[in-house]
């Protein structure tokens, strides 16, 4: 059984920052990571691999440093790392970035099951996955957050919509993008990092992939979402009260407030 993995390389979002006037992120500004909800796909699809003895090859797209995060998931359990990197797929929007993974995954050959996070905490569109799956010509099943069953021809997962829990089944070829509820991700052993070192990572760029990829539906040209601005909001701190004696102000207080924003009315 051969299981693709998407993953993606994002800054730590918690120190990184915003270049107001490019309408981007500042990518240098913070150290790099993968994306959260990719682990927990890793972890589905070596949780998968382990019982149906399977293959797990991990793609990703991005300049030469996001070979940093194919190793670590080789170090993870993944059994083999892409890289699409080329100058011509900068400034890919999610359409093109979804054309230039499927295409990538059509030349890798004969797959199973293709598995993804359900966003980036970077860009958070949560589009990715399903055209992927559109590009490819095969279903998918989005937002899992538990895995039932699986065999070497199906799946069975619980899908969260809407607040509401629908379990599914799904014959391969398939695609699936999964929660953080879905799992909790391994860690790397020391035997598995030795491993990662050592690999040899595959790199694609735009001429290895020509003869399945259109180069006008790719890079800045191939992209028709347009980032005008962007604005971070201020943070705003909350204001505390103590009340150590006084209950019946402490009450009385709370009461005007619940009355003020109208989750009370007045007698």
């Amino acid at each position: 059984m051969n299981i693709v993995v998407l993953v993606k390389q994002v800054p730590d979002m918690e120190k990184v920052k915003f270049d107001r006037e490019a309408g981007r992120i500042d990518r240098s500004s913070a150290g790099t990571e993968i994306n959260p909800f990719d682990l927990n796909a890793l972890e589905a699809a070596l949780q998968i691999s382990e019982n149906t003895n399977g293959k797990v090859t991990v793609l990703t797209m991005g300049p030469a440093q996001a070979e940093e995060a194919l190793r670590e998931a080789i170090a993870r359990g993944a059994d083999e790392g892409i890289l699409l990197t080329d100058v011509k797929f900068g400034g890919s929007d999610v359409k093109a970035t979804s054309t230039i993974l499927s295409s990538a995954i059509k030349k890798a050959g004969q797959f199973d099951l293709v598995i993804a996070g359900i966003q980036s905490v970077d860009g958070d569109t949560g589009q990715v996955g399903a055209e992927v799956a559109g590009y490819l010509g095969i279903p998918h099943i989005s937002n899992v957050e538990a895995m039932k069953n699986f065999t070497e021809e199906d799946i069975e997962v619980v899908s969260s919509v809407w607040e509401s829990q629908y379990l599914k089944r799904g014959k391969y070829p398939l695609l699936i993008t999964v929660t953080k509820d879905v799992n909790v991700p391994r860690l790397p052993s020391f035997k598995n990092k030795m491993k990662a070192r050592k690999v040899e990572i595959t790199k694609w760029g735009y001429e290895d992939l020509k003869e399945v990829l259109d180069s006008s539906k790719i890079g800045i040209k191939g992209s028709p979402t347009k980032v005008k601005k962007i604005e971070v909001p201020q943070q705003s701190e909350r204001e505390g009260k103590l009340y150590k004696e006084n209950d019946e102000k402490a009450v009385e207080d709370i009461l005007n407030v619940l009355k003020s924003c109208k989750v009370l009315k007045e007698a």
